[in-house]
Order: C-alpha cells, then sequence, then structure tokens
C-alpha cells in the first residue's frame, strides 16, 4: 500500500510544462538567474509552489549514482584570474550544497585528460573545464554535465562560457592608437591557444583599421608567466625602435610587462592590459585595463552547470559574458614626441 501510495518525484520539466515554458528557463528561475522577464519568474514560482517541486542536488546525485561534488580544471591556479573564478565557483557550489575539486592541468596535453578522466572515474555531478591542449573527442561518450570556459576545446561541438576576446582586443588597441600612438607592441600567450590567437587577431585588426603597419618586432608570443613577459617587454624596449605603447593580452603577463616599465624607468609607455589585477589601480600609472572579470564568466558558468545537471541539454550556443575598459591613465598617455611638441 504505502509504495502505491508513494509521492510522485515533480520533475524540472513538470514544472516547465505547468508554467509553460521550456525548462532551461525554468532552471534559470530556480537557480536565481536573473536572466528572465518578471511574468515568467512568477508563472514558473507558482509552479515550483503547486507542485511541491525541491531541488536537492545532493539527492539527485545520489540517485544518478554520482557524487555530490563538481570539478574544475584550469591550466594552473598560480595565475590570478583563474584563481578568482574558482573562488566564485566555490562560492556557487557552497549554496548548491555540493563540494568543489580543482585541479591543474600544468599545460600539459597529457596530463589534461588524464585529470579530466580521473574525475569522471570519481563520477563527479559535473565538470566546469578551460581547455587548453588535449582532445576533447572522448567527452562524446561520457554523461557528465560539463560546461568550458574561456575557450572552445578541440574535438568537440560544445557551447562555451566566454568573452568577444577579439573584439575586445581591437578596442584596446584602437583606444591607444586614439591617443596617438603609432608603434603599439603585443604581449601575448602561446598563439595556439584560441583566447591568445583571438587576441592577436584582434591586435592586428586595429592596426589595419588606423593604417599602421604590422611588424613582427613589436611581437612577443609565448610568454606564459610574468617571468616570460618581463623578459620580452624588456626586449621590446631596449631596441632602436621601441613601442609607445603595449598591449598585454593576459592580466599574467601584464604583471611582467609592468614590473619592466617600473624598473627599466619606462613607465612613459602606455599601456593596457587584457584583464585587471591587484594593484593595478595603485601604481603610477595606475594601469588601464579591460575587465576581463572571471567572477562574471564562473557565475555564468554555475548557471550552465546547474541547467546540464538538471538535464537541459546543450544547445551548442555560446554564452557571452560583456567587457569594458577601465581607463586608470596608464592607457591614456601619449607618445613623448606629441607632447614634445604640444
Amino acid at each position: 500500500m504505502s509504495g502505491s501510495m508513494s509521492r510522485k518525484v515533480v520533475r524540472l520539466r513538470d514544472v516547465a510544462d505547468a508554467a509553460g515554458t521550456s525548462t532551461k528557463t525554468a532552471s534559470r528561475v530556480v537557480n536565481g538567474d536573473s536572466r528572465v522577464s518578471p511574468d515568467t519568474r512568477r508563472r514558473v514560482e507558482q509552479a515550483v509552489e503547486s507542485l511541491g517541486y525541491q531541488v536537492d542536488v545532493t539527492a539527485r546525485s545520489l540517485r544518478r549514482g554520482v557524487d555530490d561534488t563538481i570539478g574544475i580544471v584550469v591550466p594552473t591556479i598560480g595565475d590570478p584570474f583563474f584563481a578568482k573564478a574558482i573562488e566564485e565557483i566555490e562560492k556557487r557550489s557552497l549554496d548548491l550544497g555540493v563540494k568543489l575539486l580543482v585541479a591543474s592541468n600544468s599545460y600539459s596535453a597529457e596530463t589534461e585528460r588524464e585529470i579530466v578522466e580521473g574525475l569522471i572515474g570519481r563520477r563527479v555531478a559535473g565538470l566546469i573545464i578551460t581547455p587548453e591542449f588535449a582532445d576533447y573527442s572522448f567527452l562524446q561518450r561520457i554523461p557528465t554535465p560539463t560546461v568550458f570556459i574561456d575557450r572552445h576545446p578541440r574535438g568537440l561541438d560544445s557551447g562555451v562560457v566566454r568573452v568577444d576576446d577579439q573584439g575586445a582586443a581591437r578596442a584596446a588597441v584602437l583606444h591607444l592608437a586614439e591617443h596617438g600612438h603609432r608603434r603599439v607592441a603585443i604581449v601575448t600567450d602561446d598563439l595556439t591557444i584560441r583566447t591568445s590567437k583571438l587576441r592577436h587577431l584582434g591586435y592586428h585588426d586595429a592596426l589595419r583599421d588606423r593604417g599602421l603597419p604590422i611588424e613582427e618586432r613589436l611581437e612577443a608570443h609565448g610568454c606564459r608567466d610574468a617571468h616570460d613577459a618581463f623578459s620580452a617587454t624588456e626586449a621590446l624596449i631596449s631596441g632602436p625602435h621601441a613601442p609607445t605603447a603595449i598591449f598585454s593580452s593576459r592580466s599574467e603577463t601584464s604583471l611582467g610587462v609592468v614590473r619592466q616599465l617600473h624598473a627599466s624607468g619606462r613607465t612613459d609607455i602606455a599601456l593596457i592590459s587584457f584583464g585587471d589585477f591587484v594593484t593595478a589601480d595603485v601604481i603610477t600609472p595606475a594601469v588601464t585595463a579591460i575587465d576581463h572579470d572571471p567572477a562574471m564568466l564562473a557565475s555564468a558558468a554555475m548557471d550552465r552547470l546547474t541547467e546540464r545537471m538538471a538535464g537541459v541539454p546543450d544547445d551548442g550556443s555560446d554564452t557571452i559574458v560583456p567587457l569594458r575598459l577601465i581607463e586608470r591613465g596608464s592607457g591614456e598617455l601619449t607618445p613623448a614626441h606629441l607632447e614634445a611638441s604640444a
């Protein structure tokens, strides 16, 4: 008797049907996403209340035979960008009642795949991955909900939570050109990395837009960390054709650029950083930055992962997080020869 009288399990699909909306939209309301109209939110909330729908991530995980844990894989936890992203994901995970496992792929394709497979082997409830070099085609046969952040994976057609890397880089370099700079250098990571490649393309787009020459000697590639960027900047500003401005394509490389400019007494060289960093607003001149907010990306990734965990399929589209340019002074410096003629 008790078996036949047991309470029917209310699914998110039932809530969506009752509210006259999609499962994806219902999931957004349930998980506190603001991207829903007031009327739709009201209908979903009424359906949740009338049907008695309850979100229990831990119980759902146990029913599916997985752990109440989310795994996150990043290239390195030493990068301020990824450290802030992890912090935001951890906050959201605690709100959901799930634990977080963090791993670094150490810039190795082999290690990257081993780590992801290891997390899947632990039967994590979901994965958030910043893909680097590995081929992710093996995930096509894996049911674990997975969200990619910051860049597209190789070998897998999947939507990504990202920013407009190329457009933002173009806007930054155009900003420098508008302040009179004709020799703008770039300090960037390995161009085999998609985000680095897109930012490099944006740099070239801006130079072409302004009719400025593209010169290899003004480009420093392969700077994985602040140490590499420090050395690369020294080489850029020591030559006879030194730049009057630098576009640094990552917050970590920006740290190295800033240290070299200050160490060599060349704070007259304009600088824009793709990504903010600690102390950027207190040094002199304060660093103009593209606000590539990792917390916003991480929060959007958690919204997307929660939808996947609730059974909403990935439609393959990207989630684009907006960017803004923060003018602080270093990106608004004018070349010395213009100041002298003024």
